[in-house]
């Protein structure tokens, strides 16, 4: 049975499809629109019973969550884009694992804001608070990233297909103007021939088909004095 990649194209999924597409293993794709015609249609419901993505089948197992299925591809294929328990880096990859999570919700809670809450319900107060919340965050990853070209010291892994979604994800609502080696990381991402097929085809921004309905990004200024981590 061929393993199966339940997707909508540009939300957590992506993590699961970049991914894949860096362990070229054989898959299949079933995309769909980010809809609840479809998403909470009766067939793909009895696959995911909240008509989340992603869902990845492989045989009888189903799993959601995007951080679980990453390590679960790492130890299923034994991929050095994982690390195996014992390994020195395991706790950090982990952490980033985990951590794109964290840092995708900001972005998500601004999604909400400008596409999903009305005109006369949206909150400055929440879009100023969230958008601040992704610059602590680049704050964070500016410092380590000053140092090496992939959030951990050893080089990309599947860390960074979790935690590199994210930074694509925030770039619809932050500018990199103040962050240069999260700039930089984010164009090594962007490169990567694994990336580019996970993208919706000809597209060359994040959310692309929302920025018009987006308010402009926020710019911050220069991160504050460096704190070791």
């Amino acid at each position: 049975m061929t393993m199966t990649l339940y997707h909508c194209p540009e939300t957590r999924s992506m993590r699961t499809l970049w991914l894949l597409n860096e362990l070229g293993v054989p898959f299949e794709l079933v995309s769909m629109p980010f809809d609840h015609k479809f998403l909470r249609a009766k067939d793909y419901l009895a696959v995911h019973p909240l008509g989340r993505i992603p869902a990845l089948v492989d045989d009888d197992l189903t799993i959601f969550e995007s951080g679980a299925i990453c390590e679960y591809l790492c130890e299923k294929y034994g991929s050095e884009l994982g690390r195996a328990p014992g390994d020195p880096e395991r706790p950090r990859w982990l952490q980033w694992v985990h951590f794109a999570e964290t840092m995708l919700v900001h972005g998500q809670n601004l999604v909400q804001q400008w596409i999903f809450v009305s005109e006369a319900e949206r909150s400055p107060i929440v879009i100023n608070l969230e958008s601040r919340r992704i610059g602590k965050c680049l704050d964070m990853l500016e410092r380590i990233l000053a140092n090496q070209e992939y959030i951990l010291p050893s080089g990309f892994s599947a860390a960074d297909t979790s935690l590199g979604f994210s930074v694509y994800f925030v770039t619809a609502f932050v500018t990199f103007d103040v962050h240069p080696a999260v700039q930089a990381y984010y164009d090594r991402i962007w490169a990567r021939p694994a990336f580019q097929q996970s993208m919706p085809p000809g597209q060359t921004k994040a959310l692309e088909w929302l920025l018009p309905r987006l308010g402009q990004p926020m710019k911050f200024r220069a991160p504050a004095e460096k704190i070791a981590l």
